[in-house]
């Protein structure tokens, strides 16, 4: 029988069996069979193994969002009187996950800098339950760069779980697993997805225990990934390792490129000699630190809307990423659009600071688009 070369669509929510023996073989299997699409279908075991293969992953799991894939890791992990040890460089919704939310069910989080080792050993020996530190492979939107076997070193040594959000790294950067991370989760939206069109987030950990109790927990809870998106996103993994290394090279050469140029205060890339992470950056991700940079702007927001409005629609303004394409985003209004304006400051979000996710188009057409943009300030 002939096979398809692309895994077809499966968009039935619920299958059939012939008797109840059959529907007990289903669930007995390994990996059990498919019985209702909430609890997994070809579409998302596709992409979640491809995915997990490519992490060195015991086991993997797609979730409907990368917010929906940090709960369903936290809710195995944490209970009343547990502590989350976070960094204070994460992206705003996850921060307000950890504090506004967990927080309700009795769960307390530290925020810490995590590129300050002592403090991180300090946090983890006060917390009474340490059951979690997170951070973010490199931090959105400063480019903080995680020292992840360092830090792993410190969480184990408490018998807490390490869980590295490695959005904007991807597999082809780095695999924080091999670092010694407990458990990755990446969104897909972004540029795994890498066309704007999917919204989907995912998991890969070194412990089976675990994967059996995240995915109890995302049968419980919900955390169903429609198949269309897997669909999407499984056909976008083939030239996954090309988009990053385009967007990486495409990023190095804008960061330098947009040095020095009028209307431009600083960039913040770990590529450049003066980013606090420069040297770290360098042993962690060797190939480079990925395709998103933040550069803050002469004016602060009357700035940023004249850069924006200068630049139109050759550098279109959103408030997440994940296009092919360049775009911008305010972290100030869209990303940490909730977080206190003194923390925001503390961690570097001024009122000009804008965060350029590069894509892949030829590097002309972006400087091009830059440069308008810089005109218009």
């Amino acid at each position: 029988m002939a096979t398809p070369l692309v895994p077809p669509m499966a968009l039935a929510s619920v299958y059939t069996f012939a008797d109840v023996d059959g529907l007990d073989r289903a669930y007995g299997a390994t990996p059990p069979d498919f019985t209702y699409c909430r609890d997994g279908h070809p579409n998302a075991r596709f992409l979640s193994d491809a995915l997990t293969k490519w992490h060195g992953g015991a086991w993997g799991q797609v979730f409907p969002s990368g917010m929906a894939a940090i709960g369903a890791v936290l809710l195995p992990l944490v209970k009343a009187g547990s502590r989350v040890i976070a960094s204070d460089q994460l992206y705003g919704k996850t921060t307000h996950l950890l504090v506004g939310e967990l927080s309700r069910f009795g769960v307390t989080t530290t925020r810490v800098d995590t590129n300050h080792l002592p403090a991180v050993k300090a946090a983890l020996a006060a917390a009474p339950e340490p059951a979690v530190l997170l951070v973010e492979t490199v931090s959105n939107p400063l480019c903080r760069v995680a020292d992840v076997p360092a830090l792993a070193d410190l969480v184990h040594a408490t018998g807490a779980k390490l869980v590295v959000d490695n959005t904007f790294a991807s597999p082809v950067l780095c695999k924080p697993l091999a670092f010694g991370a407990d458990v990755v989760m990446e969104s897909l939206t972004k540029i795994i997805g890498g066309h704007g069109d999917t919204m989907l987030g995912f998991l890969s950990g070194s412990d089976p225990d675990l994967g059996a109790r995240v995915t109890a927990t995302a049968s419980t809870w919900g955390y169903h990934a429609a198949p269309f998106d897997c669909w999407l996103t499984a056909r976008g993994l083939d030239t996954l390792d090309l988009r990053v290394k385009a967007a990486a090279a495409n990023s190095v050469r804008a960061a330098d490129w947009l040095v020095g140029k009028p209307g431009v205060l600083q960039v913040v890339f770990p590529t450049r000699p003066d980013h606090p992470d420069h040297a770290l950056a360098r042993r962690i991700l060797p190939a480079g630190p990925g395709h998103v940079f933040a550069v803050e702007l002469a004016g602060g927001r009357d700035g940023v809307n004249r850069f924006l409005r200068a630049a139109g629609a050759d550098l279109p303004f959103a408030p997440s990423l994940g296009h092919a394409n360049s775009t911008i985003s305010y972290p100030d209004a869209a990303s940490h659009r909730n977080m206190p304006v003194a923390e925001k400051l503390a961690m570097g979000i001024t009122p000009g600071l804008i965060r350029i996710s590069i894509g892949s188009e030829p590097f002309e057409q972006l400087a091009a688009a830059l440069g308008k943009g810089l005109n218009g300030i």
